[in-house]
């Protein structure tokens, strides 16, 4: 739109057609008011989506992003702020933000997909067909006339939409079965066929898939079964009917894994496989590697190439189902931390090239307790959005799906609060702003000089807390747990050994539970209690010869580390340690040991790592999970209250964050938490950070909470 105030005129251009006003007469001097959408004068109006707005002449102009993502001040690109909007939905959390669109459940086995073709999310059971339409909202169920004639156990499908089918498949039964095993749902008219009775007679749990429509052919790649983790490719062909095992491959292999994704290229002929857990071997007992390494795969030559590797050692996680590409150079996956029960699914932009890689949008929650939960990422260009299906089951039958939708493109939680939102007074501030840092620092560095020499006479006439197990008082340095003979207890299991070499994978889920209950036993635990805890199914005869395999797996591992031993006297094994040897678990007893004189740093710092034995659920940990929690949150409590009544913000906000670990719905924490990020300027952060935990809250409580975040503030 043109504003010729010389030829007193105004023109509007849409495309190629241009419409001009005749003569307006207009005063020497003019102030608009620019309005976009509803006014006093124009109130129906469609819906509209705005950005980049640039308004001026040759000499000057003002332009307008609108990339605020809260409020309704809208500001220019140098932040200064020039209007307001009512009632906005600022597009930028759109994509940011996961939206949940679409809930249901079902009483039996399911299974659940997604149509590009039909804008259709599916979610069906032995007897019944729920259909999403994600374009329109609308909602449809429909009864089978007859059911599915594939006896559903973990629902696997994919779609063919060339004939707009969906294939249902099982590999896998516990008992004997002699029905289908692979059948096609019509999408037009909802009819089962059979397909095939081809059975693999193999489980093959969380395996990577991926179809190739051109050629009618599905793949599957890896899974776990039987103790073992498959390095196997396996193919469907949808014409002949027929499983088939695809041999013959070249190039780079790829190890045994499961927890893999898997995902068609941009090119017919080209297929991925990103990430999982297993071992070069392929057995189970030699123990378990989260792997982060990417593989390009020629359907057409069989030829393997593995383009890179990441070596990961803060991260723990493994993908969910779906590798999609936006194009040539980059893919997203979904990941999570599966030994959580209750965890969240993060989206992960990835570079093909090279792995370069950044974490986008917030995080969707998951419950990963059981085989059948899984979840699966889908990419619908023509409507640019990202979906999740979701589906989770806590006994295996019943199941509950959930689905949301992201706005393309994704963005990073920095370039949400990229943009500026200050006035022009912002200089003034500013300088304010960093003498009052300038101050803060050198007070904070008089206060640690004066409280090391401090603690320094302390310790010199204050002899160090005992112990049964001799190890040292020393703790990590914050953000180093990587260090020689160490064992982490808190958050996921960790074991370093004399050489700073992670062997926490020599660690099975049996050793785990050996090592942490003769731990937790200071004055040693007795073989037939050992056994009772280990072993609670059978009897002490016929757990001999598991105890005595346990106990001398563990001493194998044990001979990794210095400075710790598994011995056996007067009937009871103990953990001898020296001062060399490391463990958080026993540091922060000691720390507790003496209530008078707790460095509340120090103990944040252990148990910064997350929860006490976070991913072992076995019931033998819930009374030794309950004890050290219900001992170290009345401590905690304390110091955040005192840190509260001294407007000690940094220390607040550290000393929420560990209680939220314990107890993930502590009020106190959470109120004491915003409340310190706000005086900190940080609110974006104390939003995001509220909004986690109404959304747990909400998840585990079944209730919205009670308390609003202006109100808190």
């Amino acid at each position: 739109m043109t504003f010729d105030l010389e030829k007193q005129a105004f023109k509007l251009e849409i495309q190629d057609q241009a419409f001009e006003s005749p003569k307006v007469k207009l005063p020497r001097v003019y102030s608009p008011r620019i309005i976009f959408g509803k006014s006093d004068y124009l109130i129906d109006v469609p819906m509209m989506s705005i950005k980049n707005v640039r308004i001026g002449n040759a000499t000057h102009q003002y332009f307008f992003p609108l990339k605020e993502n809260v409020g309704h001040i809208v500001h220019d690109e140098d932040g200064n702020a020039y209007g307001s909007v009512s009632n906005p939905t600022w597009l930028m959390l759109d994509s940011y933000k996961w939206k949940n669109i679409f809930s249901n459940s079902s009483p039996s086995q399911a299974g659940s997909c997604y149509n590009q073709r039909t804008k259709e999310i599916y979610y069906f059971n032995q007897d019944s067909i729920t259909i999403y339409n994600v374009k329109t909202s609308q909602t449809n169920k429909l009864a089978f006339q007859n059911p599915c004639p594939v006896k559903l156990v973990l629902g696997n499908n994919f779609i063919d939409s060339a004939t707009n089918k969906l294939y249902v498949y099982e590999l896998f039964y516990t008992q004997s079965y002699l029905g289908p095993t692979v059948a096609s749902l019509d999408l037009k008219n909802f009819e089962w066929k059979v397909e095939s009775y081809d059975l693999i007679k193999k489980e093959l749990n969380h395996h990577g898939s991926f179809y190739d429509e051109r050629n009618r052919q599905f793949y599957i790649f890896g899974g776990y079964g039987n103790m073992t983790y498959s390095d196997e490719f396996r193919r469907y062909d949808v014409d002949s009917n027929k499983w088939q095992t695809v041999e013959g491959w070249s190039g780079d292999k790829i190890f045994p894994r499961y927890f893999l994704t898997a995902g068609k290229g941009t090119q017919d002929h080209t297929a991925y496989i990103f990430g999982g857990m297993g071992n070069e071997s392929g057995e189970h007992i030699v123990g378990r590697k989260y792997l982060y390494d990417f593989y390009q795969i020629n359907l057409n030559t069989k030829k393997i190439i593995k383009k890179w590797d990441i070596m990961w050692k803060d991260k723990h996680i493994v993908p969910a189902r779906g590798l999609v590409f936006p194009d040539d150079a980059h893919f997203y996956v979904l990941c999570y931390p599966e030994y959580l029960t209750k965890s969240n699914i993060q989206l992960y932009r990835f570079s093909i090239q090279d792995g370069n890689f950044a974490i986008v949008g917030d995080s969707v929650p998951i419950y990963s307790d059981k085989i059948s939960t899984h979840a699966q990422l889908y990419m619908d260009k023509q409507l640019g959005r990202l979906l999740v299906l979701v589906q989770e089951s806590k006994d295996d039958i019943q199941s509950t799906l959930k689905v949301y939708s992201l706005n393309m493109t994704p963005i990073t939680l920095t370039e949400l609060n990229s943009f500026p939102r200050y006035n022009s007074h912002r200089k003034v501030f500013l300088s304010l702003m960093v003498l009052g840092v300038v101050g803060l620092i050198t007070y904070f560095i008089w206060r640690r000089r004066k409280g090391k020499r401090q603690l320094t006479n302390l310790l010199d006439e204050k002899a160090l807390i005992t112990y049964p197990i001799a190890v040292t008082a020393e703790l990590p340095e914050k953000d180093d747990f990587v260090r020689p003979n160490a064992v982490f207890l808190f958050g996921e299991f960790r074991a370093f050994d004399r050489n700073k070499r992670d062997v926490s994978y020599l660690f099975s889920t049996k050793l785990k539970q050996a090592f942490c209950l003769i731990l937790s036993h200071r004055s040693g635990i007795s073989s037939p209690y050992f056994s009772q805890m280990m072993w609670p199914d059978k009897s002490e005869d016929k757990v001999k010869n598991s105890r005595g395999v346990t106990i001398n797996h563990l001493r194998k591992v044990l001979n990794e580390f210095t400075g710790i031993e598994l011995v056996h006297k007067k009937g009871r094994f103990i953990i001898e340690t020296t001062q060399e040897f490391y463990c958080d678990y026993v540091a922060c007893i000691q720390l507790m040991l003496d209530p008078s004189y707790i460095n509340e740093s120090r103990l944040t710092q252990v148990i910064q790592r997350g929860k006490f034995l976070q991913g072992l659920d076995h019931p033998v940990f819930d009374t030794l999970k309950t004890e050290v929690e219900q001992n170290l949150l009345p401590i905690l409590l304390a110091k955040l209250q005192q840190a509260d009544l001294a407007h000690q913000h940094k220390k607040s906000i550290a000393l929420a964050h560990a209680i939220l670990l314990l107890d993930p719905l502590n009020e106190q924490a959470i109120f004491s938490q915003v409340r310190a990020m706000f005086a900190l300027h940080q609110q974006e952060d104390a939003r995001i950070k509220f909004q986690q935990f109404c959304l747990n809250y909400k998840q585990l409580m079944n209730e919205d909470f009670p308390y609003q975040l202006d109100k808190i503030i």
